[in-house]
């Protein structure tokens, strides 16, 4: 009953789709035409989601019950092949971001019902089992996962300031789409032009330097710029359940702490300092009182960045272009402007249009402020307030799930 509701009400939203346009973003960028999902039948379709859920079963499965890195090898290679070469890199749960946010915020879209699938599911699997999306099931980690040979760690100074760029990057992608100006996780993925083979070449170099950088530094674009992976990262620090370094008791060893690529295993407190992180909570109170400062900073900044920030828009750029060649007799010569000007459209049009687009910036450039000044108070206040750790164990935000650690630890699975 269940599955024949689901039916019903999609076919209800597919047939919306066929009567609303895509969104058209100027620029002369080609969107990927599958993440809007017009090519494919309803049935066609739930496959994807059916092979959506039913590898997430089994990384999970591979990571919590079985431990064992082969088999999740094993599945990334499959994911790689369906959902990346075989569907091209769409439809993603990373770009699935953008279509919530234009279908959120814009009454005339209908989400496809199976981005607003893929955009859920892998988050509630986040809330079950920790991040097992990006360890076997994202075409873009796993392309990744099958390319670092070597472990070069970054510095943690230097790994926290990279790792800020996917909140700024989650942001903008939101305001962007939100506002019908650009689909920037689109306009930007780095292995799409891989999976395809015809897209653009810089889209390959692109896609081809991260992979060379993978090499050494592992998953680059998961760590510093995916935005789908804050989602994720936020989600898996409220797990259920999550991998764990050691299959039963940690025997504190340290054989792990070299372990992990990407820095994510917490080391156990001695003894001797335990008592000092308990004094050293006092100290917590000015960073949670600096949380709400942040976030009106931030609000603040983007506020006043926004009109900056509208010119992305084509219409926003038409019409600059349009009122410079009006007032300075800079002759506007773009492909836009010749089209406007062939339309029979008003200069009085474009400009109300740019108007009305300038204020959906001005109202929701504020909230990404607030998100990011959120995001950076409660980082600061998280490093000055945690539990004391008698273990080690993964950092359940930034750990992948990859299953790396397990040979390191001495404790292995009793049959």
């Amino acid at each position: 009953m269940l599955f024949a509701g689901f039916f019903i009400w999609h076919s209800v939203v597919y047939a919306q789709q066929q009567r609303f346009p895509r969104p058209e973003f100027e620029g002369g960028y080609t969107f990927p035409e599958h993440q809007f999902l017009n090519q494919r039948g309803p049935l066609w379709e739930y496959m994807d989601v059916a092979v959506l859920v039913l590898t997430l079963l089994a990384t999970s499965w591979m990571v919590l019950k079985k431990r064992s890195r082969q088999g999740l090898i094993w599945i990334s290679l499959f994911s790689l092949a369906y959902f990346g070469f075989y569907r091209e890199g769409c439809i993603c749960a990373v770009g699935s971001v953008q279509n919530m946010s234009l279908a959120l915020f814009n009454a005339d879209y209908a989400i496809p019902f199976s981005a607003l699938l893929f955009f859920i599911i892998p988050l509630i699997a986040a809330l079950l089992f920790g991040r097992v999306f990006c360890a076997g099931v994202c075409p873009l980690g796993a392309i990744q996962e099958l390319t670092g040979f070597r472990q070069v760690r970054v510095p943690k100074s230097v790994e926290k300031v990279l790792a800020s760029i996917p909140f700024v990057y989650l942001g903008l992608a939101v305001l962007f789409a939100a506002t019908g100006s650009e689909f920037l996780i689109c306009r930007f993925d780095p292995f799409v032009g891989i999976f395809r083979v015809n897209a653009p070449y810089t889209m390959i170099i692109f896609g081809s330097l991260l992979l060379i950088v993978g090499i050494f530094i592992n998953r680059p674009y998961c760590r510093y710029l995916c935005p789908y992976g804050v989602l994720q990262n936020i989600f898996s620090r409220f797990s259920m359940k999550h991998v764990t370094v050691t299959p039963a008791e940690c025997r504190n060893c340290r054989l792990c702490e070299s372990g992990c690529p990407y820095d994510a295993i917490l080391q156990s407190d001695p003894p001797a300092s335990r008592e000092i992180k308990r004094d050293t909570k006092k100290g917590s109170l000015p960073y949670l009182l600096l949380i709400p400062v942040l976030a009106a900073g931030f609000a603040v900044i983007l506020y006043n960045t926004a009109p900056a920030l509208s010119g992305v828009n084509g219409k926003v750029r038409l019409a600059r272009e349009i009122r410079l060649e009006k007032e300075e007799g800079v002759k506007a010569v773009s492909k836009a402007a010749v089209a406007f000007f062939e339309s029979g459209k008003t200069e009085d049009e474009l400009f109300g249009e740019e108007q009305q687009i300038a204020a959906r910036f001005r109202k929701g450039a504020p909230w990404v402020g607030i998100f990011l000044g959120l995001a950076l108070g409660i980082g600061l206040f998280r490093l000055t307030v945690r539990k004391i750790r008698t273990d080690y164990e993964p950092d359940r935000g930034r750990c992948f799930s990859c299953a790396k650690c397990f040979k390191f630890c001495p404790v292995k699975i009793k049959d």
